[in-house]
Parts: C-alpha cells; sequence; structure tokens
C-alpha cells in the first residue's frame, strides 16, 4: 500500500453566476489528497495520512477518500475546521489562497501519526502539510523514520505565497529531500529551490545530488524529464484541450506511482537499479492521466477504465 502522507481539504472553486458574478462551490481537494485519490481510481492500494476535521467538510473529505478506494484507516479525526483553499482562475490556470492556521489538517502532530501497516510500500509526501508547524514537523519526522526502509516520493508543490518562514521551509525542505528516492518538482518549484541559475539540468542535477535516485522535472505543455546518474529522460505532454490545471501535477505523480508498482520497481533496491530510461514509461503514464485531468474541470483525475 502507498501512504499518501499530507493536506485534505476544500477548494473553493468558481463558478459563474447568471449576473456575471462568481460564486465559490466547495470541492474535496488539496494536493496529496488529490494523488490519493489518483492512485484509487488506478486501482493501486493507497492509504492516506491527514489531519480531518470531524466537521462537514472532513466528512466528505472522508467519504470521497473511501468512495475512490483511498484507505482511511490512517487518518487523524479532531474538532478543529478543515483547510479551505481559495482557488483564482485565469485562463484555467489556478493560483489559490489558504485558509489555514489552526485548522484540523495543520494542528497534526508527532504524537498523532498512526503506526505504519505492515503492507506499506511506500510513502508520498509534499504540499503544503510541508510548511506550516506543528503538521510541518509531524510529516518531516515520519519522512526521517521511515526513509530507511521504504521508498519516498517528494513533491513540494511550492506555494510561496503560502510561506511565512521562507528559511525554516528550505531547511525542512532540505532535509526531507535528501532523504527521498524520487522528488518531483515543476520548473516553477526547481527554481524556487535551487535560483534558477543554469540549465533545467544542471538545476535537477542540484536536487539529485542530495541523495535522490531520481529527479523529475515537469514543465506543463512541454512534457516532463527524468535525471539519474548524468542521464535524462525526455517525455511529451499529451495533447488535451486544457479547461484547467488543478490536480494536474497531482494526477501526474499518482501515474508514477502507479506504473512504479504496476511494474513491481517501488522499492528502494529495484528503484536503485533503475535508470532514467527505465523511468520513461511512468513519465508516460503520468502524462496520460493528467492530460485527461486538465480535460475537464477541477482535480478530477481519470479512472483506469478511462486510459
Amino acid at each position: 500500500m502507498i501512504i499518501c502522507c499530507g493536506e485534505a481539504l476544500m477548494d473553493m472553486i468558481p463558478v459563474a453566476q447568471p449576473d456575471g458574478r462568481n460564486a465559490f462551490v466547495p470541492h474535496t481537494g488539496g494536493a496529496i489528497f488529490n494523488t490519493a485519490v489518483a492512485l484509487g481510481r488506478l486501482g493501486v492500494p493507497v492509504g492516506m495520512i491527514s489531519g480531518i476535521s470531524r466537521d462537514a467538510f472532513g466528512g466528505q473529505l472522508a467519504e470521497t477518500l473511501a468512495a475512490n478506494k483511498v484507505s482511511t484507516d490512517l487518518l487523524v479525526r479532531s474538532d478543529l475546521l478543515t483547510t479551505l483553499a481559495i482557488v483564482h482562475l485565469v485562463e484555467g490556470h489556478a493560483t489559490y489562497a489558504f485558509y489555514d492556521e489552526g485548522s484540523a489538517g495543520r494542528m497534526i502532530t508527532v504524537a498523532d501519526m498512526p503506526v505504519l501497516p505492515a503492507d506499506t510500500s511506500a510513502l508520498y509526501f509534499g504540499g503544503i502539510s510541508l510548511v506550516s508547524l506543528p503538521a510541518a514537523d509531524a510529516y518531516a519526522d515520519l519522512c526521517a523514520t521511515a526513509a530507511g526502509k521504504y521508498p519516498v516520493m517528494i513533491d513540494p508543490n511550492i506555494r510561496p505565497s503560502f510561506i511565512t518562514d521562507a528559511p525554516a521551509y528550505r531547511a525542512r525542505l532540505d532535509r526531507m529531500l535528501g532523504q527521498a528516492d524520487i522528488i518531483k518538482v515543476s520548473d516553477e518549484d526547481l527554481a524556487w529551490i535551487t535560483g534558477g541559475a543554469g540549465s533545467l539540468e544542471d538545476q535537477a542535477a542540484l536536487l539529485q545530488a542530495k541523495g535522490a535516485r531520481f529527479v523529475i522535472v515537469t514543465r506543463g505543455s512541454e512534457g516532463a524529464m527524468a535525471l539519474c546518474d548524468g542521464e535524462v529522460a525526455h517525455v511529451a505532454a499529451e495533447r488535451a484541450t486544457v479547461v484547467d490545471t488543478v490536480g494536474a501535477g497531482d494526477t501526474f505523480n499518482a501515474g508514477v506511482l502507479g506504473h512504479l508498482h504496476r511494474e513491481g520497481r517501488l522499492s528502494k533496491a529495484a528503484l536503485r537499479d533503475m535508470s532514467a530510461q527505465d523511468l520513461a514509461g511512468a513519465l508516460a503514464l503520468g502524462a496520460r492521466v493528467a492530460a485527461v485531468t486538465v480535460s475537464r474541470a477541477g482535480a478530477n483525475p481519470p479512472w483506469a477504465h478511462e486510459i
């Protein structure tokens, strides 16, 4: 079972009204939540660790996970409120404003972390759950504890406007990236982390030097690349009519993890024996499922029968 560790929240999506104004409609979301749902829809055994409220939105989040074949056994329930993400769309491109102070997701602690089940095969981290305390330290501690035994994939999915203490966030993220087997970043994330000097390959090499076996860089319509030991593999983006980009990267990550699971390569030993070219099939599935997601509104990843 792949364990997705991080935020589950409500995306408030703008919907045009007859009078020309926008109303915001709640949809289940969050980067880590979206990846968990996408994995479940692909038929991959998956569970989620997250702080979930007992309020109506928290109930909706838990129900959505279960309906999409994601185990809810590891959720940490509390009476705190659910995080809200106000989504702004400009020509289909999404930006976010988060309402997260004192939320069920943010206030999860090291002591709250459940014991990993015996059938755990890999852990996935990222998103805004790595930014704010105490949740960020709780996930960092889990990553440090588990990384020696299980493959770890991290997608920081950086939201600069949400980061209030950049030095502390950078230090925490740097430690976690050093424990990861697979690092996935967008080209924008990569520039934020490295400073943006040099080519994408040069920047990716800086990340791989921290210890990861693979660094994957996505470039929107330009496709994706994977770097391993100086070798680079490229995969083109799938053609799609873009409605919006909500959940595209999260779905891509599910495609990568799902392919590795399906091929029996989601172990630390198997990953060590793989080259960048060996990862091309995982990138291709990531591109394929992401293309479906961007072709319809919101984070709505495909089921296995759709691909």
